[in-house]
């Protein structure tokens, strides 16, 4: 293995090592100079700004894959650009001078802008920097006034103004963002002195362990996850310690004195080692904890990108990694080693040429029990390794390895080998995202599908998904779904093309959302292809809004109507309301009879001004009666205005021909006028009272004429008013009254309901007065009312009825009623004889 280890660079004990990703496709004649370069971190795209300084030519926006495969690329129209970078979600960040902040994709297409204010434009931006949290990007700022300007979050700006630092004469000469539990803070050198600004304050600090004659610090750099701080100082001086600035990992005395162009740590995570690349025109140094640095010389002007496991070189023309050698794959491809993965890979190759070592490799590894552990190192560096053909070798050897172990269970090596697939495939210069195993299991496969979707590599996304079968709705759906928002941008296909296509291949897919593909071909400005989209979505409420937002309110209203959902009616109507003037309001209305009706009944409990203008519109005179009728109970309190409204009603069933309706709303007006007088005369509420419960209450007033006077005015039926006038008279215990009342006229409604009466009022002396009016076939009831069970049982004797004869041995229920039981039962015999 003494070629593979060629490239490998010790540092300490710890091996390091580069190698290349791509030979770069893109034309960089003059390397970056007067370039602006920003590169995403997890093998990202690279943006590229020409001209950058507005010279003679017109700047030049460029955004590039990996591989330098151009993407996109537009003239820069907007103001001077001071910094490029990018947010986690691969989005372009453009810092101005003016400080405004525009924002594109990668297919420089703008999305948004915002301002840092007026402070910020007044003084200009000097630098600035993009950094990232776990789950937002945010930007920091130097002004012109020597002032830093804050804003953790470009989805939700917020800025904040950092203190000063005292008796700043010019910009510091080198500063970093840190973060104190997530929130940013900046480190700012000036000369020797190091200050660290928070929200409400500015600190001195000092770093812990750094030598006194370190001098001014030139550089600065944090670590990919914001854990490490480096410092380079104009003697040469290193400083590596703990962005919490609370201890020091180790320091490092170079011989270089000018200033880095770039610093960036490379760590793998999970290492206890340390190491900071430090890069200049044409070397790129690494150091750490050991004595000697290692020097990578360049062959050109490049840039460094700090990645989670280690960093990007890109130059003009090569794009290479470098990255601290794992434990696992040292341990394998050492010189000499005896590791047990060591020692697999060799007896795979033995096997293959049919060598009895083969054998002997094998039991060594079976004698020192470590076979699964060398099938898993195996696995592991294969992981690690860029080439493919390394990659198969290793494999190969845990496949044999396998073999030999009982009970091995093959999931790792299942995922190993699709994880590699997956990452060779985006590999390819093509596609030109050269992740590395770390990096992709940070990442995971829904943001790498996502990322794939955002490139618009949809059929690589969709083989990953059928390939790691997943629901669709974990992948299918989502990519076709942004595939189709994609195809409605096209321009060069007419509408109809566009939704056949898009239907052809999304069909009835679980998870596809029409209305959001409709949706954004309305943003495009292509309502008519929204629309035959929508004909595919079969949820109503998704289709109803859209068509409200594109100004269809009368497709939306059938939609509303077909869906059977009253609350999606409602709001369509209410939409329609609001847009429309209000004779084309009613007119659309009248076209779709089930909105109207369920306008109506909305209209009757909410505005029922509105109900009134409806039914005028119609001609439909005996709604507007009832409405009338319905108004004058309303808020209207004045007997006046309620006689109005009635008077209205009684004009509009005239109007309908309901006699009926007419002439009972006269009689209501009649009973108001006449309750409004009698509530003056007496000073006691009567107004709306009942015909009944009025009658009834002058009865009980004493006001016996006038009661009177309305019995014969509102033609009371006979039954009724007697019935009334005995109630009131009774509750009244008017006793004199009602006997008076019973002698006036013959009773219309017979005697036994004085008896009732007076019972029900407990008063049988009153009732017994009666019961010799009450008609023979009652009186057996009567006397059972006031409790003469001997003279029921006499009555109903006399008339041989034997129903009654039990109805009176029913009540007898003491010994004192024997005789009367006795006396029954002979006459039933008798009755029975005969």
């Amino acid at each position: 293995m003494d070629f593979y280890t060629a490239n490998w660079y010790p540092m300490g004990s710890v091996y390091y090592r580069k190698f290349d990703c791509y030979r770069m496709e893109w034309d960089l004649r003059d390397g970056f100079r007067e370039c602006l370069v920003a590169a995403g971190p997890y093998a990202g795209t690279v943006a590229l700004m020409r001209n950058y300084c507005a010279k003679p030519g017109r700047p030049i926006l460029e955004i590039y894959s990996a591989a330098g495969v151009l993407l996109s690329s537009i003239p820069w129209k907007s103001g001077q650009v001071v910094h490029l970078g990018w947010t986690l979600t691969q989005d372009l960040v453009c810092i101005q001078e003016d400080g405004t902040v525009l924002i594109y994709d990668i297919f420089c297409a703008f999305k948004r802008h915002f301002s840092l204010g007026s402070e910020v434009k007044q003084n200009q931006v000097l630098e600035a920097k993009v950094f990232h949290t776990e789950y937002r990007t945010g930007i920091a700022i130097l002004t012109g006034a020597l002032k830093f300007t804050v804003a953790s979050n470009i989805d939700d700006v917020k800025l904040r103004r950092l203190p000063e630092i005292p008796a700043l004469r010019g910009p510091p000469t080198c500063w970093t963002v840190l973060f104190n539990d997530r929130v940013p803070l900046v480190l700012a050198a000036v000369g020797p002195d190091l200050y660290l600004l928070d929200n409400t304050s500015c600190t001195a600090v000092t770093l812990p362990g750094m030598s006194p004659l370190a001098g001014s610090a030139l550089q600065m750099a944090v670590s990919f996850n914001y854990k490490y701080l480096a410092v380079f100082t104009d003697t040469g001086y290193i400083w590596m310690g703990t962005a919490s600035l609370t201890d020091k990992l180790c320091e490092f005395s170079s011989d270089l004195r000018q200033a880095p162009k770039q610093m960036a740590w490379c760590i793998r995570p999970g290492s206890r080692n340390i190491a900071l690349a430090l890069m200049w025109e044409k070397l790129i140094f690494l150091v750490g904890r050991a004595r000697e640095g290692v020097h990578f010389p360049l062959d050109e002007p490049s840039f460094i990108v700090p990645e989670l496991d280690g960093i990007r070189i890109v130059s003009s023309s090569t794009h290479e990694f470098l990255h601290e050698i794992p434990k696992v794959t040292e341990d394998i491809f050492k010189i000499a080693s005896m590791a047990p993965g060591a020692l697999l890979l060799e007896a795979q190759k033995e096997y293959e040429k049919e060598s009895q070592k083969a054998d002997d490799y094998l039991r060594e590894i079976k004698d020192q029990n470590h076979l699964s552990d060398a099938v898993e190192n195996c696995i592991e560096a294969a992981g690690y390794e860029h080439a493919p053909e390394m990659q198969k070798s290793l494999l190969r050897a845990a496949s044999f390895g396998k073999c030999f172990v009982e009970k091995y269970s093959p999931a790792d090596f299942v995922t190993m080998c699709q994880d590699l697939r997956i990452l060779n495939a985006i590999h390819d210069y093509q596609i030109g995202i050269p992740l590395t195993m770390t990096q992709y299991k940070q990442l995971t496969i829904q943001v790498l599908l996502d990322r794939l979707v955002l490139r618009r590599l949809y059929p690589l996304a969709l083989k990953i998904c059928e390939y790691l079968k997943f629901s669709d709705f974990q992948g299918v759906s989502r990519i076709l779904a942004h595939w189709a928002c994609y195809k409605v941008q096209q321009k060069e296909k007419s509408d109809d093309e566009i939704a056949q296509a898009i239907n052809q291949k999304l069909g009835d897919t679980l998870g596809i959302s029409y209305s959001e593909i409709a949706s954004r071909a309305c943003e495009c400005g292509r309502t008519e292809l929204a629309i035959k989209l929508l004909e595919y979505e079969p949820k109503s409420e998704d289709q109803v809004p859209l068509l409200l937002k594109m100004k269809r309110s009368n497709l939306a209203l059938a939609k509303a109507i077909e869906s059977g959902d009253t609350d999606l009616v409602y709001t369509v109507v209410t939409y329609m309301k609001n847009e429309f003037n209000r004779g084309d309001f009613f007119m659309t209305l009248q076209n779709h009879p089930v909105a109207l009706s369920l306008y109506r009944q909305f209209c009757k409990h909410q505005e029922p001004e509105t109900l009134k203008d409806l039914y005028n519109q119609d001609d439909n005179h005996l709604e507007l009666g009832n409405f009338y009728v319905r108004s004058s109970y309303g808020a209207e309190k004045r007997v006046e205005g309620r006689v109005a409204e009635l008077q209205n009603a009684v004009e509009e069933y005239n109007k309908a021909k309901s006699e009926l309706a007419a002439r009972a709303t006269e009689d209501q007006i009649k009973l108001l006028r006449n309750q409004r007088a009698l509530q003056d005369k007496v000073d006691k509420p009567y107004l709306d009272f009942s015909l009944h419960d009025t009658v009834y209450n002058l009865i009980l007033d004493g006001m016996h004429k006038k009661a009177e006077q309305l019995y014969k005015e509102f033609k009371i039926p006979d039954k009724r008013y007697w019935w009334l006038k005995i109630s009131a008279l009774a509750e009244k215990e008017d006793w004199e009254e009602l006997e008076k009342f019973s002698k006036s006229k013959k009773s219309a409604i017979g005697y036994l309901p004085f008896v009732e009466i007076c019972m029900k009022h407990q008063n049988k002396v009153e009732a017994k007065k009666y019961i010799a009016r009450v008609g023979i076939e009652q009186r057996v009831k009567a006397f059972l009312l006031v409790g003469d069970l001997d003279q029921a049982a006499e009555s109903a004797i006399e008339h041989r009825n034997e129903q009654e004869m039990n109805m009176v041995l029913s009540r007898c229920a003491s010994a004192a009623d024997n005789t009367i039981v006795e006396k029954i039962n002979r006459a039933k015999s008798l009755i029975l004889k005969k």
